[in-house]
C-alpha cells in the first residue's frame, strides 16, 4: 500500500495524515474519513435535490468551462500519468466538458423534474380513481469510482459525475490510482467552481486518501450513500456489487465490468475488397493499446476464400505497429497473463505475435474454430489490450451459436448485414440478446454522447442492462419514481 498523498487546502476535502503502510488504525482513521465524506454528502442532499435548474445547469456550465480553460495543462498532466498522447487526451477533455454542458441542457429541459398527471375521475374504480402524479426523486449521494483508461470521462468529472449531480445527487468520488496527480488537479478545479457558485460543502468531494480493499468496500456499504456508479475490472466490480446487495438495506450499484465486443465479418462486406476493411478493425483494436471497453475481442470470419484473405490482412495491418505504454504494470502485466493463457490454449492458433516496436506491447491475433470457441469458456474472456481471437466458421448459419455463447456484451458489430434474409435477421436477433448496442457500419471503439445512446449490456458487460453510463439516459439511474396521491398544490410546485 502506497503512503498517504498530502492533503488539499480545499474544505470539500477530509485532511489526511500521512502513514506508510495500512495498518488497523490506520485504516479505522480512512473509514472515519469515508464517514466524513458521506455525513456531509447526505447533509447537502436535500437542498441539492431540490436546487432549481438554473442553480444546477449553471455549476454543470461552470465546471466545464474550468476544465476548457485548463485543457493544455490538463492533458499534460494526464500524459506523464497515463501515456495516452495528448491528441487523446484533448480530445477527451473536450468530450468530458461536452457533457457536462450535455446534462446542463438537459437539466434546463427539465428531464430531472419531469412529472407525469391523472387527473381524478369521480365513481368508484376501476374508471374511477383519485389524482396521481408521479415524480422523480434523486436517490441521494452518489460514490463513483473512477476509471483507469478514460482519466477525464470516466474519472472525476466524468459522465457518472455529471449525471449524478444532473439528477440532483451529491457525488463521492473514489479516483483511480492511475492517475493521481491529474485527478487532484481536476477535483481542485471543481472545488474552486463549486466555491464560487456558491454550492453547498458535500455536493461533490473527492476521497484523497488510499483506498484498500476494505475501504471501498466500506464506502459502498456506508448506510448514507444510496446509490454506485463503477467502471473497472470484473473481479473488483463483482466484489462491490456484491457488497451493495450484502447490505441491510442493497443498493443500486450500476457497474461497467468488461466485455469483448464481437465483430462479425459477413462475406457480403468482403465481397470487393477484403484488404480495407481488415485495416480499419486493426485500428480499432489498437486504438489506446487496446485499453477501451469497447475494443474488439472477438472477431468472427466464414471460412472461404475471402475470409481468409481478410485474417491474413488483418495481421499484416497489425504486424509491427508501434503501441504506446499502457496505463500502468499491473494492467500491462494482466495483458500479457491474458495473451499466455490464450496462446497456451490446444485449439488456438497464433496469426501474429509480433516483436515489441513500442513503449507497449506487440499486437497479438489468435484464430480458433467455431465449434471450440462454443465449447471452452475461457476463450470467452476479455484480453484489455491490443489482442483479438479470430473464430472461423464453416457457414453464416453457424454465426448465431458462436455469439450466444459470448453472453453479455457492450456492443456487438455486423459488417455485411444491409441485406433482408433470414440469416441476417437471426444475426442480429441473437445481437440484440447479448449487446447493449448493435453497430452495422464502422467500429465499436467510439461512443458518441447523445439521448439514444447505450453503453451496457447483461451480465457480465453491465450489472443493470437497463441503464446506460454514456448518454442523457444516465441521468436516469440516479432517480427514483414516486407517485403523490391526491397531493397538495404546493407539494406539487415545490415537486
Amino acid at each position: 500500500m502506497q503512503s498517504f498523498r498530502a492533503p488539499l487546502a480545499s474544505p470539500l476535502f477530509r485532511q489526511t495524515p500521512s502513514f506508510p503502510f495500512m495498518h488497523a488504525s490506520e485504516q479505522n482513521q480512512v473509514f472515519a474519513i469515508i464517514d466524513q465524506h458521506a455525513t456531509r454528502a447526505h447533509e447537502a442532499s436535500a437542498a441539492w435535490a431540490h436546487s432549481s435548474p438554473t442553480v444546477r445547469s449553471g455549476v454543470l456550465r461552470a465546471l466545464a468551462d474550468a476544465l476548457d480553460a485548463r485543457a493544455n495543462e490538463l492533458a499534460v498532466m494526464a500524459d506523464e500519468e497515463t501515456g495516452l498522447g495528448i491528441p487523446r487526451l484533448t480530445g477527451e477533455i473536450a468530450r468530458t466538458s461536452f457533457q457536462l454542458r450535455g446534462f446542463a441542457d438537459e437539466v434546463v429541459a427539465g428531464v430531472p423534474y419531469v412529472q407525469v398527471d391523472d387527473e381524478a375521475i369521480p365513481g368508484p374504480p376501476p374508471s374511477g380513481r383519485p389524482r396521481l402524479t408521479r415524480v422523480m426523486v434523486p436517490i441521494g449521494p452518489v460514490a463513483v469510482f473512477a476509471a483507469s483508461n478514460f482519466p477525464f470521462a470516466f474519472s472525476v468529472l466524468g459522465g457518472d459525475t455529471a449525471s449524478a449531480l444532473a439528477a440532483g445527487c451529491p457525488v463521492i468520488v473514489k479516483p483511480h490510482g492511475g492517475h493521481p496527480r491529474l485527478s487532484i488537479e481536476v477535483a481542485k478545479i471543481a472545488a474552486e467552481v463549486l466555491r464560487a457558485q456558491g454550492v453547498e460543502e458535500g455536493v461533490f468531494s473527492m476521497l484523497d486518501c488510499d483506498m484498500s480493499r476494505d475501504a471501498n468496500i466500506h464506502l459502498v456499504k456506508h448506510p448514507l450513500i444510496a446509490g454506485v456508479a463503477f467502471t473497472g475490472s470484473y473481479q473488483g466490480g463483482v466484489a462491490l456489487w456484491r457488497a451493495a446487495n450484502e447490505r441491510e438495506i442493497p443498493i443500486p450499484f450500476f457497474g461497467e465490468l468488461g466485455s469483448i465486443n464481437p465483430v462479425v465479418v459477413l462475406p457480403a462486406a468482403l465481397h470487393d475488397d477484403p484488404v480495407a476493411p481488415a485495416k480499419v478493425l486493426a485500428a480499432s483494436m489498437l486504438q489506446g493499446c487496446g485499453q477501451f471497453c469497447t475494443s474488439p475481442g472477438v472477431i468472427v470470419v466464414v471460412d472461404d476464400q475471402r475470409g481468409r484473405e481478410f485474417v491474413s490482412a488483418l495481421g499484416d495491418s497489425l504486424a509491427g505497429q508501434a503501441t504506446h505504454r499502457m496505463l500502468s504494470e499491473g494492467i500491462r502485466n494482466g495483458f500479457e497473463d491474458a495473451v499466455a493463457r490464450i496462446k497456451a490454449n490446444a485449439n488456438i492458433e497464433v496469426v501474429l505475435e509480433g516483436n515489441e516496436a513500442g513503449a507497449g506491447p506487440a499486437p497479438r491475433l489468435f484464430q480458433t474454430t467455431g465449434a471450440a470457441f462454443i465449447a471452452d469458456a475461457s476463450l470467452h474472456e476479455e484480453m484489455f489490450g491490443p489482442a483479438a481471437v479470430v473464430v472461423m466458421v464453416p457457414s453464416v448459419d453457424a454465426i448465431p451459436d458462436v455469439l450466444s455463447a459470448v453472453k453479455g456484451s457492450l456492443t456487438v458489430t455486423i459488417w455485411g448485414g444491409d441485406q433482408d434474409n433470414h440469416e441476417n435477421r437471426e444475426i442480429v436477433r441473437v445481437a440484440q440478446n447479448i449487446g447493449g448496442r448493435v453497430l452495422f457500419s464502422g467500429v465499436p471503439t467510439g461512443v458518441a454522447v447523445t439521448r439514444a445512446q447505450q453503453h451496457g449490456g447483461p451480465w457480465p458487460a453491465s450489472t443493470d442492462p437497463k441503464t446506460t453510463s454514456v448518454g442523457y439516459a444516465a441521468l436516469q439511474r440516479f432517480l427514483r419514481p414516486v407517485a403523490l396521491q391526491d397531493a397538495p398544490e404546493w407539494l406539487l410546485q415545490r415537486a
